[in-house]
């Protein structure tokens, strides 16, 4: 998909509607048209960026500190917010939509719809130090 092509390049540019409840040079917070409970928000950042492999640093960071804004205005807000879920969705097999990156931040409370279901059984130590092993080779490929 070219930038031509993305909604929320389309958002940024003010060539498409959105609920804007938070903008500054790099990012956009907007209400999520398809909310898992109601106060869904979106953190874009106004540059396009797939996701987590092409976003600048610099963007990643202001995402994340206005998550964090967002989510203490949620808290704040009137809203039912027991808790707050940052989600962030990198790739189709992690459920990412829309592939410009962002970053989810939602409401919770007791008996809301959103679940994650995953095997949560302990791991033995020896599969857990292997894996560890992997991720350190690939942290080691990577332009850090």
């Amino acid at each position: 998909m070219s930038d031509e092509d993305c909604v929320f390049c389309e958002i940024v540019g003010g060539r498409a509607e959105a609920s804007v409840v938070y903008e500054d040079e790099r990012v956009i917070g907007i209400m999520d048209i398809a909310p898992v409970t109601p106060g869904h928000l979106l953190v874009i950042p106004k540059r396009h960026a797939v996701g987590l492999e092409d976003l600048p640093d610099e963007d990643g960071v202001r995402v994340w500190e206005v998550g964090r804004l967002l989510a203490k205005a949620l808290r704040r807000s009137g809203l039912r917010c027991e808790g707050v879920n940052l989600f962030l969705a990198d790739g189709k097999a992690a459920f990412q939509e829309i592939f410009h990156f962002h970053l989810h931040v939602f409401p919770r409370f007791a008996g809301d719809p959103f679940r994650i279901d995953a095997d949560w059984r302990v791991q033995e130590r020896a599969a857990l130090d292997a894996t560890a092993g992997a991720v350190r080779e690939g942290l080691a490929r990577t332009d850090t």
